[in-house]
């Protein structure tokens, strides 16, 4: 079954535009041109990735992908004009699984939006074990699920996967070319402003202290690792 992609955006031309461009490659697509819109439309009928603008009437792209997240882990992917670092960070912060600055290719947005669907359908690697701990952090691979304490949380698919290498690999520095590749796709090795705001937002939703982590820990100059926990 072919994927369904919401484009929201204010200028029909990139409307236009975006979804000839999805529907030649067999994509579905529905499309709106404000943040209220595009929750109406959300909520009407199944979506497996948005393409949201930043810059709208009404509700704007921030509101839309934090309201998004309050219920739902669907992919984000958050299209800016500007393209400054602050409006990157703001919308990976809100839980948006990547970007792209305006104006970009064809080629640039189908990989992107591949990429993107990729990681959202991938398995997860498999333990031999149901449950994993780490102090008050427990995870059930068969569930996908993840608490702190008796406190569900919830991850995207991104953040999960992310997760999943610093569980599979206790002890372990790993550096963040190795999680780039791991969990985004070699494709964005060097990307590192996306996996250092991811990190951060993984640390807010599972520490009880995001700034004395003790569940993914920094090593400076060497990369991240969750410490081993004596039996």
């Amino acid at each position: 079954m072919a994927k369904r992609i919401l484009i929201v955006d204010d200028e029909p031309r990139y409307l236009r535009l975006l979804e000839a461009n999805l529907r030649t490659e067999g994509y579905e697509v529905a499309t709106a041109q404000d943040g209220v819109q595009a929750l109406d439309v959300f909520s009407a009928q199944p979506i497996d990735l948005v393409l949201l603008d930043v810059m709208m009437p009404r509700l704007d792209g921030f509101g839309v992908c934090q309201r998004l997240r309050e219920f739902s882990i669907v992919p984000i992917v958050i299209l800016t004009a500007r393209g400054e670092e602050q409006d990157r960070v703001r919308g990976l912060d809100l839980g948006a699984d990547d970007y792209l600055v305006k104006p970009f290719s064809a080629t640039e947005l189908l990989a992107r939006v591949r990429a993107v669907l990729r990681r959202a359908q991938a398995p997860t690697e498999t333990s031999q074990t149901r449950f994993f701990t780490h102090d008050n952090l427990k995870i059930d691979f068969a569930r996908a699920e993840v608490w702190r304490g008796e406190e569900p949380i919830s991850l995207s698919a991104t953040e999960y996967r992310l997760l999943l290498q610093f569980a599979h690999n206790i002890g372990k520095i790993l550096t963040s070319e190795d999680l780039l590749t791991s969990v985004w796709g070699a494709e964005y090795k060097t990307d590192k402003e996306i996996l250092w705001v991811s990190i951060a937002r993984l640390r807010q939703k599972l520490e009880e202290d995001a700034h004395n982590p003790q569940h993914i820990v920094t090593r400076s100059g060497l990369g991240y690792l969750m410490p081993p926990r004596e039996a």
